[in-house]
């Protein structure tokens, strides 16, 4: 049977090169411990966020946002019955993979899929859409990509004012509030960018970060400024981090909507011209525990149970 082991290391392997396995990336997360699992022919390493669980001695865990999955290595992952998870304490782990790459685990769930430009097929724009962002540039909007390392106090502090004015219009959970601390981390990663929609030189009305990982440029957090809404100009800032993944011969990942069928992932398929699934694991490695905090909770989707409403 393979073993798994927790190492309190804040993910001391981050291997520097992959966006969401970088050291940059997992400071700004909070990444606490590794979880090594080790099997015949077979190897991974997972960077965890490690979590006091009330009512228990033992712990659980999540992997840190987006789409971190593992440094692996070896032949096909291993089913989780196969894996020995007592020597880690945790009663549960919540896991995000990677895009389109081999998995760490087996027995991954789909939990959506996300929209995508491919720059191998033809480019889609929906009429529309072309048709404004055009507009705009008529009417003196402009968008500037910076290396993210480069990016200066001020650049940051205009995407952070408009980011946060788009959270708090959304109504985001305190978890998205993201402070500045947290976007000079993350664009510390030296293949991440800043994108930044101005009108005629002025301040920034729509932004976003966009990094590259596992060979997929991601576009990882965006936003318009209250003051750019009448003219939409994140459709500019989407264009630009297209032709950004044209230039660089990747695919640009768009995310999805909050739920399947709003506003939101309407506004994204309007660009993209290809899927690609999202999976996660929910591992429970400490079956009777879990069933004891857990007790008569319903069951509604929500992992692990024992934390749901």
């Amino acid at each position: 049977m393979a073993r798994a082991e927790l190492i309190a290391d804040r993910g001391a392997g981050a291997a520097g090169t992959e966006f969401f396995r970088s050291r940059a990336f997992y400071d700004a997360e909070g990444v606490t411990h590794t979880l090594r699992v080790e099997g015949p022919g077979s190897r991974a390493a997972v960077a965890l966020i490690v979590r006091e669980v009330p009512r228990s001695e033992l712990g659980d865990a999540t992997s840190p946002y987006g789409y971190p999955g593992a440094e692996v290595e070896g032949a096909e992952p291993l089913p989780p019955t196969d894996v020995d998870w007592r020597e880690t304490g945790l009663i549960a782990i919540f896991a995000r993979e990677r895009l389109a790459r081999p998995h760490w685990l087996a027995g991954a769930r789909e939990r959506s899929r996300v929209l995508v430009h491919d720059p191998e097929r033809p480019r889609r724009v929906r009429t529309r859409l072309a048709e404004q962002i055009r507009s705009n540039e008529r009417r003196g909007w402009t968008v500037e990509a910076l290396d993210g390392p480069a990016a200066g106090p001020q650049e940051r502090d205009a995407f952070h004012r408009a980011y946060l004015e788009t959270m708090r219009r959304a109504g985001a959970g305190e978890r998205y509030l993201f402070d500045g601390a947290y976007l000079e981390a993350i664009l510390g990663f030296e293949r991440s960018w800043l994108l930044l929609a101005r009108h005629r030189g002025a301040r920034a009305g729509a932004g976003a970060i966009a990094a590259l990982s596992d060979g997929v440029l991601h576009y990882y957090l965006g936003g318009t400024a209250d003051a750019g809404l009448g003219d939409s100009p994140f459709k500019n800032v989407v264009d630009a981090m297209i032709a950004l993944a044209d230039e660089l011969a990747v695919p640009l990942n768009l995310g999805g909507g909050v739920e399947p069928g709003d506003g939101l992932e309407t506004f994204k398929r309007g660009f993209a011209n290809a899927e690609i699934p999202f999976h996660t694991h929910e591992v429970v490695c400490d079956p009777a525990e879990y069933e004891r905090l857990a007790g008569d909770r319903p069951e509604t989707g929500f992992f692990p149970r024992y934390r749901g409403a």
